[in-house]
């Protein structure tokens, strides 16, 4: 199982990575639950799909489009959670923001049903996104 659950978390990042919001959608459950760290705007817990694209979108918005995961290191999976390693950067207002992070995600019908997601420096990410 963790095979399976690992391949649908490769297919959401690639999905990502390409700009298809068809599949990420297709990825997430309707009642996904989503706990974005942090002290910043962006931060909490979202839930519902909904939620989720409008907490992406509104990060995409703010970078003026250059928020993006650029790399994704290793996926392990241990039955429903698959844990990744990623790296994510953004741009706004002459600031920067490149920092590692973990994404752990719980599959449940071959489909994201709740996501943690880690930052190696909150506090400049916090900075970064503001409140």
């Amino acid at each position: 199982m963790s095979d399976q659950n690992t391949a649908v978390v490769r297919k959401y990042f690639d999905a990502l990575a390409a700009g298809d919001l068809d599949t990420v959608g297709a990825l997430l459950s309707p009642d996904v639950v989503w706990h974005q760290p942090g002290a910043n705007r962006f931060s909490g817990t979202r839930s519902g799909a909904g939620e989720v694209f409008a907490m992406i979108g509104g990060m995409v918005e703010s970078s003026r489009g250059t928020f993006r995961i650029d790399r994704v290191d290793h996926l392990m999976g241990n039955g429903d959670l698959v844990a990744a390693t990623i790296h994510f950067v953004a741009e706004r207002d002459g600031a920067s923001l490149a920092l590692d992070g973990v994404d752990l995600l719980r599959i449940a019908d071959g489909v994201i049903a709740e996501a943690w997601l880690f930052g190696s420096d909150q506090d400049v990410e916090d900075a970064f996104w503001g409140s």
